[in-house]
């Protein structure tokens, strides 16, 4: 294997640890076995640290292959290919003079499915051209680095990502069938790179607005779907947000606001209706803005805006303000409160999920008697019932 023969992962020979493989020391050694602890890696460290980096560190092909939105031509293929022949002693051969990282078995394992599946396949394979084809569809379907790590992430300057998201799926979100059935089927027309809309999930609290669009990346992840959080402040980011995530023209991204609402006085709102609709630059095509609120028109209206006594253009101009925001978005989906049976059924899926069964009469007693001392009836009411039941036995 020689390094300095790579043409598109140079960025091999400037890793410290991979420029070492060659004269084998126990210092380059040492750090093998601390990546290996703190990344979950396994067996033959040398091979895996290398699919590591190939992953997780951009290359020209990574990158060619996520602006293009997941192209990549025959010349730039034949060229990794290359690569892929010189570090094929690498990815083939399991002989160390250190026992120790020939099969060395972290403290934690990996639990990354992508990854796992990734390095299953590479050691079936012998050909250096099916094993950059791997490669590419890796790239292609994942990304490479955090992206293809994390499901969602949060803006601070820069994309970070949320190590521990919430797995929530849309079949535990009992009830509302329609509204699943609106917001998958506008997240999947967007995957699919069909026309979809922004979408503004309104209605009352505790009713999985929030947990319907966590549980949309859940689902899609595999299909290049990833949400983006940011707070209401952060929307004065916006086009630095749609900047940066329009270099990953590969994948689809939810900008999620969760439990938006505006005053008269605030500003930010303007932000948000020029990156939706009518901005100098447009909106990328792999974008779209999910929120959730409990206010269907996001701006409080007052009921001085609508005093008849004041001009009638005025009170015309403040009406249309308050509502021009929401009407922005394309797909308006209502989340009504719960009725007695369905609060129930929340509660009897969360209690099966643990192992628990009740009884009709024990559940509906239970059940009903935390929601008269508690904010209504809902979701999560339902959800803190269940926390203190197990916590209580």
């Amino acid at each position: 294997m020689s390094l300095d023969y790579l043409l598109v992962c140079r960025n091999l020979k400037d890793d410290e640890i991979i420029n070492n493989f060659e004269s084998l020391n126990i210092y380059t050694v040492s750090k093998l076995i601390e990546k290996a602890e703190l990344l979950g890696l396994s067996g033959n460290l040398k091979r895996e640290y290398l699919i590591y980096v190939l992953t997780h560190e951009s290359n020209l092909v990574s990158i060619t292959i996520e602006k293009s939105g997941g192209k990549i031509g025959e010349s730039l293929r034949a060229a990794f290919i290359h690569d892929i022949k010189n570090i094929m002693p690498l990815l083939k051969n399991d002989i160390d003079y250190f026992q120790i990282i020939k099969d060395y078995k972290p403290t934690i394992m990996t639990n990354n499915e992508i990854y796992i599946e990734l390095r299953n396949k590479l050691e079936t394979l012998d050909s250096p051209e099916d094993i950059a084809d791997v490669f590419i569809n890796y790239y292609r379907r994942y990304g490479y680095g955090d992206i293809a790590n994390y499901r969602a992430f949060r803006w601070k300057d820069a994309l970070v990502g949320i190590k521990h998201f919430e797995n929530m799926r849309l079949n535990d979100l009992i009830g509302y069938a329609h509204q699943k059935d609106l917001l998958t089927g506008n997240t999947e027309a967007f995957i699919n790179n069909k026309p979809a809309n922004n979408v503004l999930l309104v209605g009352a609290r505790g009713t999985g607005k929030s947990s319907s669009v966590k549980a949309l990346v859940n689902e899609y992840y595999n299909s290049g779907l990833r949400l983006v959080q940011i707070t209401k402040p952060q929307l004065v980011d916006l086009p630095k947000i749609m900047e940066a995530l329009r270099q990953f023209a590969s994948k689809r991204f939810i900008i999620f606001l969760d439990d938006l609402s505006f005053e008269e006085s605030d500003s930010e709102y303007k932000y948000l209706k020029s990156a939706i609709e009518g901005g100098v630059e447009s909106r990328p095509e792999n974008v779209l803005i999910y929120a959730t609120s409990n206010r269907r028109h996001l701006i409080r209206e007052t009921w001085r805006d609508r005093v008849d006594g004041q001009d009638d253009l005025y009170r015309d101009d403040s009406v249309n303000e308050t509502i021009s925001l929401s009407d922005r978005f394309g797909l308006i989906i209502h989340y009504y409160s719960p009725s007695q049976s369905e609060y129930l059924e929340i509660i009897r899926h969360m209690l099966n999920k643990q192992g628990i069964n009740m009884t009709d009469e024990q559940l509906r007693i239970e059940g009903l008697r935390w929601e008269m001392t508690h904010s209504g009836r809902n979701g999560r009411t339902a959800q803190q019932f269940v926390t203190n039941y197990l916590g209580q036995h």
